[in-house]
């Protein structure tokens, strides 16, 4: 079975679903059926919200499985957020967390000077 597409490939309008069917008994409905917000999702952001939901939004281990940066993980899921239709908010706390968090990963030599610079850089950008 294939996959729903929540989003036109041609114009990148929001797709409607216009018929439903059972598959025990092939009960079917015509009509105008909105997608769930979770359909507007590119395939690798729904992949990284499974990801984060399996994860129990831990940051930490969502980093450690997708081999991804903290800032990268922030990244991703505000991008996920304002996908779904919501302004994504950076509040000083979250900000705070990163910094410090890009710190540890230097000073434990995880990640070099260049690296902590870049990552310090992205959250210039993404609001702090």
């Amino acid at each position: 079975m294939n996959q729903i597409v929540g989003t036109c490939p041609v114009c990148g309008d929001e797709m409607r679903v216009v018929r439903l069917r059972c598959r025990g008994c092939e009960t079917a409905l015509d009509g105008s059926f909105e997608l769930t917000r979770l359909l507007r999702l590119a395939p690798e952001q729904l992949y990284f919200a499974e990801t984060f939901i399996r994860n129990r939004g831990k940051i930490k281990d969502v980093e450690g499985e997708l081999g991804i940066s903290y800032p990268t993980v922030v990244a991703r899921l505000d991008d996920v957020i304002t996908s779904l239709g919501y302004e994504a908010e950076h509040n000083e706390e979250e900000l705070r967390e990163s910094r410090r968090q890009i710190l540890d990963e230097l000073s434990e030599g995880r990640i070099d000077a260049s690296e902590a610079a870049k990552r310090l850089r992205e959250l210039q950008v993404q609001g702090g």
